[in-house]
């Protein structure tokens, strides 16, 4: 792993951590789980590959984690079905089996760019339909004073493993495995923890909200880094993530304010 990637890692992991999970206490784990929809560490590790490995490299890396959106989608779902009735621990290791089958499934699936970002799309917005709806939950507990500390280190191990692992596949299987579930991992297993089998599912339902964004950046890279370039094409792509994210948030609070106004 070049050192310049390893300190992005270093340095991005527990910010975005920290963040979501303080964001979450403050406004809620949907709220979190948007924060974590964003292309924060996985969309750095692209430019690098852009920069060592070539344009071509890179833009096959952003198809794939596009495209691995949909194993996401699937940890999102299987947790969430779950957590009402199993703990934490099962739902996740039934999560990471989804998420790694649909990923086994993928490799064998070559569609265009377009078709592939229908698809995603599409099964996120139906995905969205198959959560349950959290209406209520019981009181979250006080978390402790190592709770945040704990997440950061979980997390920081899970990437560097698994990034590890990932770049010595290709372009095509570690882009599809970029977008393994780590963060979210970690934020649903604690929150599931503290808040219960609602919290988690609000969180899940966040991410796959914040998920359209991600999904818009590595369709923008894949599109256009090879013919335009590094500048504008990560430029382009961060601007319509932010516009697209902004957009979700909106819609994030709406659907927050009528849950809350039927309940």
């Amino acid at each position: 792993m070049p050192l310049s990637t390893l300190w992005l890692k270093l340095l991005l992991v527990p910010l975005l951590i920290s963040g979501a999970s303080l964001a979450g206490r403050r406004w809620g784990p949907q709220v979190g789980g948007w924060i974590v929809g964003l292309p924060l560490t996985s969309g750095p590790v692209v430019l690098f590959l852009a920069l060592e490995q070539g344009p071509a490299f890179a833009a096959g890396s952003a198809a794939g984690a596009m495209l691995g959106l949909v194993s996401v989608t699937g940890f999102c779902v299987t947790y969430a079905l779950l957590a009402w009735r199993a703990p934490w621990f099962l739902c996740m290791l039934a999560g990471w089996g989804v998420f790694l089958l649909s990923t086994a499934l993928l490799t064998e699936i070559v569609v265009s760019l377009a078709a592939s970002f229908a698809g995603v799309v599409t099964v996120m917005a139906l995905a969205l339909r198959l959560l349950p709806h959290a209406s209520s939950q019981r009181p979250a507990a006080h978390p402790p004073a190592w709770d945040i500390p704990l997440r950061i280190a979980a997390a920081t191990a899970l990437v560097l493993g698994l990034t590890a692992v990932a770049g010595r596949l290709g372009p095509r299987l570690s882009g599809l495995l970029t977008p393994f579930p780590v963060y979210v991992t970690v934020l649903t297993v604690f929150t599931h923890h503290l808040g219960g089998g609602a919290a988690a599912t609000q969180l899940l339902r966040g991410v796959i909200i914040g998920s359209f964004s991600f999904a818009l950046f590595f369709a923008v890279v894949a599109r256009f880094l090879e013919g335009q370039g590094l500048l504008i094409t990560f430029g382009g792509a961060v601007a319509a993530t932010l516009l697209s994210h902004a957009v979700l948030l909106w819609t994030l609070g709406a659907s927050t304010n009528r849950a809350a106004g039927a309940g």
